[in-house]
C-alpha cells in the first residue's frame, strides 16, 4: 500500500492507496476525486472508458468521507499539489459515509469546534497539527543534543507554585485536597540537582477565567531546568531552542505552511537567532514612545495606556514591544514584586528579579517565561513566608537548598502559543487537538 506523500516517487507506476474522499466533482465521462490518507492530499481522476461500468458508477455515487481502496497510475502534473495525480483503474468502497456535517461551504467556528472530532480530517487542522508534531519532535531532538534528560513531573500537587487562584482543586476521597499541576518546575528543580540538565514536557492546568485567544485551561508546557546555571545562560538556552525549532519547521513543513498561507519571511529571522534583549524599564519606554507616535500595531487599541513602573505588561503592551522587532525579543529584569516567589533577586538592584519573558513578533505575545531560581535557603524561606504559602508543603523544596544548593535556572514555554505563532493562526484553540476552555469541554 502506497501513501499519498510517497506518490512523487512512483510516477509512471501502478499503485494502490487506502484513502478517504474529501470532495468530488465531475460530469459526463469523468469524475474527479479529492483524496486524503493522513499523509497528504491528491486528486484521482476516473475516466469512464478506463474503468468498468461498476467502478465508474461507484465513483459517481461516492459520498464525502467514504473510505476507499483506489488503484491506478501515478502521473506527473505540475499544477497539482505534490506535482502528481492518480489515473484510476480500480476502486473499492471500504466504508460508506452518511450525510457528512462539514461540507465544502463556509462554517462558523463554533460549529467547527462542536465537530472538532471530524474537523481534524480537513486541510487546515491537518496542517497545524502536523506542524505541532514537528515542533514536538524538534524539542525532543534539541534537548537530547544539549545533553538533557526528559524528567516527568507529577500532575497532582499539594500546593501552588505561583498563583493559588489558578488551581483546579481535586477532592481526594473526602480526606484531603490536591490540585492539578500548573507547572512541573519545582519538581524539575529536584531533577536538575540530581541530573544537571532535565526538562519536563506534558500537560499543565490553569484555572484562569479567561476567554482570550492566548489562553486554554489545559495546555502543554516544556520546562527545562539546569544546575548550575545563570540568568544569562538561561536566556541563551531559550534562544537556541526557539531558533532550532523554527529552523526545523521551515525545513520540514513546507507543504503545511503553504496550506496555511504562512509568510515564511516572517519566520526566517527567528531561525537565525540573535534575539534582541531589552530590560523591563526599556520596554516601558518602547511602549510609551509607540503610543505617543500613534503608529500602533494591529489589534492594539488607541485607548491603550502606558505601563507605570511596577505594573505587569498586558497583551497589548507585549504586542507593541514585539512589533518593534522582526524576531522574538527577550524582556528581562522585571520588578520582583510582580513575579513568583522563587525568582532570584538582581544583585545590582534588589527591586528586580533575574527573570525574562520571550515575546513573539506579529502580536503573539509571551511564549516563554523563565528565571534564575533562588538558591539561598533563608531567602527562599522568607519569600515563602511573605507570600503566605504553607511552609510544610514546601519543606521538600527547601531541602534542595539545605543540601548542596547551587545557582540554577530554567523556564517554561507554552507549546500551543509557539505553534500559533509559527503557523500564523488567530487562536491557540487550533493548536491542540481537543481544546479545553472556559466555554468548551466538548467533544
Amino acid at each position: 500500500m502506497t501513501l499519498i506523500h510517497e506518490l512523487a516517487q512512483h510516477v509512471g507506476e501502478q499503485v494502490t492507496l487506502s484513502a478517504w474522499l474529501q470532495d468530488k466533482s465531475g460530469k459526463g465521462k469523468v469524475q474527479f476525486l479529492k483524496l486524503r490518507d493522513g499523509s497528504g492530499f491528491v486528486q484521482a481522476t476516473v475516466f469512464k472508458n478506463d474503468v468498468s461500468e461498476a467502478v465508474f458508477e461507484a465513483a459517481k455515487h461516492l459520498t464525502q468521507e467514504s473510505s476507499l481502496r483506489v488503484s491506478g497510475e501515478v502521473r506527473a502534473d505540475e499544477r497539482a499539489p505534490g506535482g502528481v495525480e492518480l489515473a484510476v483503474s480500480d476502486l473499492e468502497v471500504l466504508g460508506s459515509s452518511g450525510e457528512y456535517p462539514i461540507t465544502p461551504k463556509e462554517h462558523g467556528i463554533e460549529f467547527l469546534q462542536d465537530h472538532r472530532h471530524l474537523w481534524l480530517r480537513h486541510r487546515r487542522p491537518w496542517a497545524i497539527l502536523r506542524v505541532r508534531d514537528a515542533v514536538q519532535r524538534a524539542i525532543v531532538d534539541f534537548f537530547a543534543g544539549e545533553g538533557f534528560i526528559r524528567f516527568d513531573a507529577p500532575f497532582f500537587t499539594p500546593n501552588a507554585a505561583e498563583d493559588t487562584t489558578e488551581l483546579f482543586e481535586i477532592d481526594l476521597f473526602g480526606e484531603d485536597k490536591a490540585y492539578l499541576s500548573q507547572t512541573g518546575q519545582l519538581h524539575a528543580e529536584a531533577g536538575a540537582l540530581a541530573f544537571g540538565k532535565v526538562y519536563t514536557f506534558g500537560p499543565t492546568f490553569r484555572a484562569e477565567k479567561s476567554k482570550t485567544r492566548r489562553h486554554l485551561l489545559e495546555f502543554w508546557m516544556i520546562e527545562p531546568e539546569v544546575a548550575p546555571s545563570s540568568h544569562e545562560e538561561n536566556m541563551a538556552l531559550q534562544e537556541r531552542m526557539v531558533s532550532f525549532i523554527v529552523r526545523r519547521v521551515l525545513e520540514g513543513c513546507t507543504e503545511e505552511l503553504a496550506l496555511l498561507n504562512r509568510d515564511l519571511d516572517k519566520l526566517r529571522p527567528a531561525a537565525e537567532g540573535n534575539y534582541p534583549r531589552v530590560t523591563y524599564t526599556e520596554a516601558l519606554s518602547i511602549i510609551r514612545r509607540t503610543l505617543e507616535s500613534g503608529e500602533l500595531p494591529p489589534n492594539v487599541s488607541p485607548d491603550t495606556q502606558p505601563v507605570e513602573w511596577g505594573d505587569d505588561l498586558g497583551a497589548p503592551h507585549e504586542t507593541i514591544v514585539g512589533s518593534n522587532f522582526d524576531r522574538p525579543v527577550i524582556i528581562e529584569r522585571y520588578p520582583a514584586a510582580i513575579k513568583a516567589f522563587y525568582m532570584q533577586p538582581d544583585p545590582a538592584d534588589s527591586r528586580l528579579a533575574l527573570c525574562d519573558d520571550m515575546i513573539a513578533p506579529e502580536g503573539y505575545g509571551e511564549i516563554i517565561g523563565g528565571s534564575e531560581r533562588i538558591h539561598d535557603y533563608q531567602l527562599l524561606k522568607n519569600r515563602i513566608d511573605e507570600q503566605g504559602l504553607p511552609m510544610d508543603a514546601f519543606e521538600w523544596y527547601l531541602d534542595l537548598r539545605r543540601y548542596g544548593s547551587v545557582p540554577h535556572a530554567g523556564y517554561g514555554m507554552g507549546l500551543e502559543r509557539l505553534i500559533a505563532w509559527i503557523c500564523g493562526i488567530d487562536h491557540i484553540r487550533e493548536a491542540i487537538p481537543f481544546p479545553r476552555m472556559l466555554t468548551r469541554m466538548y467533544p
